[in-house]
């Protein structure tokens, strides 16, 4: 959590530190600063800038502080980078709007905290195709297109002068048909990776010796893989579909969502984002507020259908290790433990007054348990289904499973 947080305050503060370019004069400027100031508070960000420079198309930012906005417990405390940013290439568009070729910030070196104390490490930071929309508001088919691509380098996060999580680099990048920055958007994909990630999980004990000796255990007090994900929208008919998030480690295991839904168009996007807006509010919500806030999340479940969902886990020795450790602790052996849980999975799917989720559970489950390799469940409505029309099936359980066609596989290959 750490992690992205400080990368994605870090990152945003060199996107918004674009406001500082002014064309013409100073009143011009604050003008822009608080235009892209109010264009990321919208989206969760407060954003306070230092002085700049200017030379042509080029600006040169000395700092920016950066803030989530949040309240409560997760509250976080806003961070000062005094590194000088780069943007180059930038234009005033039609609108009021502005685009920038390319943020360029030198490596990073900052502590976010002080007890324990923290660390971060960020090298070669680069963002190419910055959006700053104009107009009154922003709308969420803008926020979509704020940044064309966002690429590092090697990070480091440390805790108390112990290296605990670090990756080689991370790239973020979507395309835009017909361009970034339009209002009439069409299509979209999405890609995401972060490569060569190490995690020690050793200082875990610090906090919690008994968590600290149950990762020790299970051979999982150094971690490596990678992250990725993949997607794409069309406009049109808000057909999303989720091709890929993966969370590949070596030596434990991986796991794979995917997902498919149709109907989430700009349309559906805007009832979505004025749904929120109203309840982030807050205050007394009247009978008559109430009942439309509920026919509007009604209207918006509605338009979107579920095409089909998918969560896969491959084991490469975690589930193994976890059922020998489980057979440890209870004092058995890992075949009688299995046998043991195999023996109580039917009482326990029993519970659920569910007859059809037993046959359904119970054999994927107990070869799994057998054999860990893979375990995998999904959805596949026999056609496209809304949401709405799901939830009011949910009063019948049985009829639900069937409405969503769920399949638990074990053991399958890849495809």
């Amino acid at each position: 959590m750490w992690t992205t947080k400080t990368i994605t305050m870090m990152l945003l503060s060199g996107v918004a530190s674009v406001a500082l370019v002014g064309q013409a004069s100073a009143l011009e400027a604050q003008a822009f600063v608080d235009r892209v100031a109010a264009v990321y508070k919208s989206v969760g960000y407060d954003i306070t800038f230092g002085d700049a420079t200017l030379d042509g198309d080029t600006v040169t930012v000395s700092g920016v502080t950066v803030a989530p906005l949040s309240d409560g417990a997760d509250a976080m405390e806003p961070m000062h980078f005094d590194t000088p940013i780069t943007f180059s290439g930038v234009t005033e568009e039609a609108d009021g709007g502005y685009y920038a070729d390319a943020v360029t910030i030198p490596d990073i070196e900052t502590e976010f905290s002080a007890e324990p104390k923290g660390e971060l490490s960020l090298k070669d930071i680069r963002i190419d195709g910055l959006y700053v929309p104009g107009g009154d508001s922003v709308s969420p088919i803008a926020t979509l297109q704020l940044i064309g691509e966002i690429s590092t380098g090697p990070m480091s996060l440390r805790r108390n002068g112990v290296q605990i999580v670090t990756f080689d680099s991370f790239y973020a990048g979507s395309t835009f048909s017909p361009e970034q920055g339009s209002a009439d958007l069409t299509e979209m994909s999405s890609s995401m990776e972060v490569n060569g990630i190490v995690g020690d999980l050793s200082t875990v004990s610090d906090d919690s010796p008994e968590a600290g000796a149950a990762i020790a255990a299970l051979g999982l007090t150094n971690i490596a893989g990678d992250i990725s994900q993949d997607w794409t929208w069309t406009m049109a008919d808000g057909h999303i579909t989720l091709n890929q998030f993966l969370l590949d480690f070596a030596d434990v295991g991986s796991l794979d969502i995917q997902a498919e839904a149709t109907g989430l168009t700009p349309d559906v996007l805007e009832q979505i984002n004025t749904m929120q807006q109203g309840m982030a509010a807050g205050g007394a919500t009247s009978d008559e507020q109430a009942q439309a806030q509920m026919m509007s999340g009604m209207a918006i479940m509605q338009a979107v259908s579920i095409v089909g969902a998918s969560v896969r886990y491959d084991d490469a020795s975690l589930a193994g290790k976890l059922l020998d450790f489980f057979a440890a602790q209870s004092g058995a052996d890992r075949a009688s433990f299995v046998a043991g849980l195999k023996s109580m999975l039917p009482m326990m799917i029993g519970q659920s007054g569910i007859p059809a989720l037993t046959d359904i559970v119970v054999p994927p489950v107990s070869a799994f348990l057998d054999n860990p390799e893979s375990l995998e469940v999904s959805i596949a409505p026999p056609s496209p289904t809304s949401a709405l029309v799901l939830m009011a099936a949910a009063a019948n359980p049985a009829g639900l499973i069937k409405a969503l066609g769920l399949v638990i596989e074990a053991n399958t290959p890849l495809e």
